[in-house]
């Protein structure tokens, strides 16, 4: 099954009402025609050294879909997808840092055009960052160039604001990729996109403690799915840190987890 029920929005906090709808509508701000192609408080002032700025080299062929790494160390990859205001992100960027968790987000790119300085946290705090559309819009009812401008519109903003496309692409409105998706991503650069085994379920805002238990689901080498912009988040998360050191789980980047 290609789908996952999920909401339109990833939640702003925040944010204002009209880049809220920028962001996370279901439909894009240039609304293409669908297709009927179906497919199988605040941080510290210092900063830490970001990852590597690297700038993919594929060929242009399909991009290879990742669910999870192979559990060969005790780590997991908590990956954020990213929208909401820059109140929220300093105050999960403090909690990572007070925990020593590193992590990736996935960057809406209207987000990264509104609220850059959010962007520029996440790197300086030394997190990894990723591609997550433009409009988080369902994109595969997209015909293949306005889901190709979804990619490519999102790894430029991230290129001129954070200085990287990202090391990975994630499909907004889905857990896991379809075939055209791969395709697109792969003509926009990415080798690899990045699904997930774990969701949270942050976004439909059921409370802490639901938060939590369902991260508990994560094994080494899960890949976590979780949200900025929700304060139920933010509640959850040093419990959630607490519960992977108590299991021996340490949250690394994404990169970190697949090397």
């Amino acid at each position: 099954m290609r789908r996952i029920s999920r909401r339109a929005a990833l939640g702003y906090g925040a944010v204002t009402t009209a880049a809220a709808l920028t962001a996370c509508g279901a439909q894009p701000e240039a609304g293409p025609a669908p297709t009927t192609t179906t497919a199988s408080t605040p941080p510290p002032t210092t900063t830490t050294t970001p990852p590597p700025t690297t700038t993919t080299t594929h060929a242009g062929g399909p991009a290879v879909e990742v669910v999870r790494g192979s559990g060969a160390r005790p780590e997991v990859a908590l990956t954020f997808h990213g929208a909401g205001s820059l109140d929220i992100t300093r105050r999960v960027l403090a909690l990572l840092d007070q925990h020593h968790a590193k992590v990736t987000v996935f960057a809406v790119g209207s987000w990264v055009r509104d609220v850059p300085d959010a962007i520029r946290a996440v790197r300086d705090h030394g997190h990894e960052l990723g591609n997550h559309t433009w409009s988080h819009p369902d994109l595969e009812r997209f015909a293949p160039g306005p889901m190709l401008g979804e990619i490519e519109r999102c790894r430029d903003a991230l290129s001129t604001v954070a200085g990287t496309p990202g090391n990975y692409f994630r499909q907004s409105q889905g857990q896991h990729a379809t075939q055209r998706e791969l395709e697109a991503a792969g003509k926009a650069g990415y080798a690899r996109v990045l699904s997930y085994d774990v969701d949270s379920l942050d976004w439909t805002d059921p409370g802490a403690a639901a938060i939590r238990r369902a991260t508990a689901a994560a094994k080494a080498g899960s890949v976590v799915s979780m949200h900025l912009g929700h304060e139920g988040t933010i509640a959850a998360l040093p419990g959630i840190l607490a519960d992977f050191a108590t299991r021996g789980l340490t949250p690394v980047t994404t990169t970190e987890l697949l090397r």
